[in-house]
C-alpha cells in the first residue's frame, strides 16, 4: 500500500500479540496469584483478626477465588486456544461484528464479561442490606458495567480501529462534531431530525383545534366515515412528551386508525411548561381532564364519553374518575382505557431509584424559574436503558462517526416538554415515594377526597410485557383498586411499542384471560395468546359498551358545531419549546 505524505501505519483489529516469553511470564504471574487467593480463601483469618462481612468472610473470599479462577481459565485459553475450547459467546449485539472474533479482541470481550458478571453477582450476594438499597446498588452497578464496555472506547473497539484506518481518522472528527452538537443542545441525539416535521409527516391526521386555554389545546379530528360511534373518545396523553406518539406516520397512527374505524376522536395537546405555570399542580391537570370531558359532551350533545389515559395521564385519569365518583358525576364517563398507567407505585420499577431525598432536592435546584427542563427528564429515561439509549449512540455516532438514522419514534422521544416543577416534585413525592393514591382519603382534589375503590367505571387496562417504565406487575394493581367491570390485556413489547402497534404491521401479540385472576401470574397462567395488535380487541370492547352510531355531520365535523376552529391540527402547543 502506498502511503501519502504524513500518513503512518495505525493499529487495526488484528492487534499486536505478546511474545511467547511474555505469555509464559504472565501465565506464571496469574497462576501464582490464583494459588495465593485459593490458599487465603481456604484459610480462616488469623487469631485476633475479625471476620468482616463483604471483606474477608468465607463467602466473599469464595467469590474472589471464583473470579480469579475464571480469569485464569480465560488467560489459559488465550495462551493456548487448543487446551480448552472457549464457551459460546453470550448473546450481546454490542459484540456482533466479525472483528470481535480475532484472538485479542475476543479475549478483551470475554475479560469484560467475566468482570461484569462477577461484579453484578457480588451485588446480588450482599447480605444485611435493605432490599430497596440493594436494588439501587444493582442499578448503579449495571450502569457502571454498561459504561465500561470495551465497545465504548476507541482503543478497545476493533470496529473503531478499523474505521480509523479506513477513513484516516475522519470518523473521529465527524463523531466529535456530533458530540459537540449534542453538548450544545444539552441533549443526546437519537435520530435524524431533518427527516421529520410536525404537521407534515408526523401529527398529520386532519383535524382542528377547537379549544385552547393556559394548559391545553383540544383537537377534534375530521371523520372519514359516513357514520360514527355515538360515544366519542377523548384521549389524554402524558405531558412528559408531545401527544403525537399516538399520531406518528399515518401507517402507525392510532388516531388515524380510530377515525377510520368510525370513532369521533378528540385529543388533548398539553402546553409545555414555562414560568407562567410555576404554580400549576396535579389538581389543575385533573380539572383540565374534567373540563375536556365536559367540553366534548356539550359540543356533541352526548351524556358521556370514552376516555383514554396514557402513562402519567392515566394515573391522573384514575384520580379524575375518583373525583367524579365522589361528586356524583361518574356517569359523564362511559368507559376509561389505561395505556401502561399506574395507580399503585409500590412496584413501579427502576424509576423508583430516582425518587430519594437527594434526587428530589436536585429537581428543586434544577427548576429556579418554576419549571423543569424536559432535557433533564429525557436523560433520566435514557439512563433506564443506558446500553441502548446512551452507549449505543456514543459508539455509533461519536466513535464510528455514522450518520443518524431517521426514526419517527426516536424523534418523538427527543422532542421533550418542560414540566411544572411544583407539580412534578409533588407527583414524585406523593405517588412514587409515598404511594398515597392507594390510601383512601390520603389525597384530595380541592376539598374532595379521592378513593379509587369507589370507581365503578368500566375499564380497559393495557400493560406491556417488557415495560421498564410502568412494569406489568405495577399496572396490574389497577385491577385491585377499581370495583367496576374490567378487562386486562397484556401486550407484547414495552412502554411505547407495546402501545403503538398497528394491526397492519403484524407485530407482537397480546394475552387475554376471561377467568378471574387474583395476581398477574394467575392471569398469565390461564391467558390466551393472540398474534398481532390488541387495537381491534379494544375497538370491539368499546363498541360493546355502546354500539349506537350517528351521522358524521354537524358538530361531528371540526369547526361545524358551537366551537369554531382555532387552528388546523396539530395546533400551536405541540410546536412550542
Amino acid at each position: 500500500m502506498r502511503m501519502t505524505p504524513g500518513q503512518t501505519n495505525a493499529p487495526n483489529s488484528t492487534g499486536t500479540l505478546p511474545t511467547l516469553e511474555e505469555l509464559q511470564h504472565w501465565t506464571w504471574v496469574m497462576g501464582r496469584a490464583q494459588q495465593m487467593l485459593m490458599e487465603a480463601a481456604l484459610s480462616p483469618p488469623p487469631d485476633g483478626v475479625p471476620v468482616v462481612p463483604g471483606f474477608n468472610d468465607p463467602a466473599t473470599m469464595g467469590r474472589v477465588r471464583d473470579f480469579w479462577s475464571d480469569s485464569m481459565k480465560l488467560w489459559q485459553r488465550f495462551v493456548d486456544p487448543s487446551a480448552e475450547p472457549s464457551p459460546a459467546p453470550k448473546p450481546d449485539r454490542r459484540f456482533k461484528a466479525e472483528q470481535w472474533q480475532s484472538p485479542l479482541f475476543d479475549w478483551i470481550r470475554q475479560s469484560y464479561q467475566v468482570v461484569s458478571d462477577h461484579m453484578l453477582r457480588g451485588v446480588d450476594a450482599l447480605e444485611g442490606v435493605d432490599p430497596k438499597q440493594k436494588e439501587q446498588l444493582r442499578f448503579a452497578a449495571q450502569a457502571f458495567v454498561d459504561a465500561m464496555s470495551p465497545t465504548n472506547f476507541p482503543a478497545t473497539n476493533p470496529e473503531v480501529l478499523d474505521k480509523i484506518v479506513e477513513t484516516r481518522g475522519e470518523n473521529l472528527l465527524k463523531g466529535l462534531q456530533n458530540m459537540m452538537a449534542d453538548l450544545g443542545r444539552g441533549q443526546l441525539t437519537h435520530s435524524d431530525s431533518r427527516a421529520f416535521e410536525v404537521g407534515r409527516n408526523l401529527a398529520a391526521t386532519p383535524g382542528k383545534v377547537v379549544k385552547r386555554n393556559y394548559l391545553y389545546e383540544l383537537i377534534q379530528y375530521a371523520p372519514t366515515t359516513e357514520q360514527v360511534a355515538a360515544v366519542p373518545i377523548v384521549i389524554f396523553p402524558p405531558w412528559i412528551n408531545r401527544f403525537y406518539i399516538l399520531d406518528l406516520a399515518p401507517e402507525k397512527s392510532l388516531i388515524k386508525w380510530l377515525v377510520d374505524q368510525g370513532f369521533s376522536v378528540f385529543m388533548v395537546s398539553w402546553k409545555s411548561a414555562d414560568a407562567t405555570m410555576k404554580d400549576v399542580m396535579w389538581d389543575d391537570y385533573v380539572a383540565a381532564q374534567v373540563d375536556a370531558i365536559d367540553t366534548v359532551r356539550d359540543l356533541l350533545g352526548v351524556p358521556s364519553v370514552h376516555t383514554v389515559g396514557y402513562c402519567v395521564a392515566g394515573t391522573t385519569l384514575a384520580a379524575t374518575l375518583a373525583y367524579l365518583s365522589a361528586t356524583g358525576d361518574a356517569a359523564k364517563v362511559a368507559s376509561a382505557t389505561f395505556f401502561t398507567a399506574q395507580v399503585d407505585f409500590s412496584k413501579a420499577g427502576e424509576l423508583l431509584h430516582f425518587v430519594d431525598d437527594e434526587q428530589l432536592k436536585l429537581i428543586g435546584a434544577l427548576s429556579p424559574e418554576g419549571f423543569l427542563d424536559g432535557r433533564y427528564l429525557a436523560m433520566t429515561f435514557n439512563l433506564l436503558r443506558g446500553r441502548d439509549l446512551i452507549w449505543n449512540y456514543v459508539t455509533n455516532n461519536y466513535l464510528l462517526g455514522r450518520d443518524y438514522v431517521p426514526f419517527d419514534l426516536l424523534h418523538w422521544n427527543g422532542d421533550v416538554t418542560n414540566l411544572p416543577a411544583k407539580w412534578h416534585l409533588a407527583y414524585l413525592t406523593d405517588l412514587y415515594r409515598d404511594n398515597l393514591l392507594m390510601t383512601p382519603g390520603a389525597m384530595t382534589i380541592g376539598d374532595v377526597a379521592l378513593d379509587l375503590t369507589k370507581v365503578a367505571t368500566p375499564a380497559y387496562v393495557q400493560a406491556g410485557r417488557e415495560d421498564h417504565i410502568a412494569p406489568p406487575e405495577s399496572v396490574w394493581k389497577i385491577t385491585e383498586a377499581f370495583t367496576g367491570p374490567l378487562r386486562f390485556v397484556l401486550a407484547g413489547s414495552g412502554h411505547i411499542a407495546g402501545v403503538v402497534n398497528p394491526p397492519a404491521a403484524g407485530k407482537y401479540q397480546y394475552w387475554t384471560n376471561d377467568q378471574p385472576a387474583a395476581t398477574l401470574a394467575d392471569f398469565v397462567a390461564g391467558a390466551r395468546e393472540t398474534k398481532g395488535s390488541w387495537w381491534p380487541d379494544w375497538a370491539d370492547w368499546l363498541r360493546d359498551r355502546d354500539a349506537a352510531t350517528v351521522a358524521a355531520d354537524g358538530a361531528r365535523v371540526p369547526g361545524q358545531g358551537a366551537l369554531p376552529a382555532l387552528d388546523d391540527a396539530p395546533g400551536r402547543y405541540v410546536r412550542q419549546r
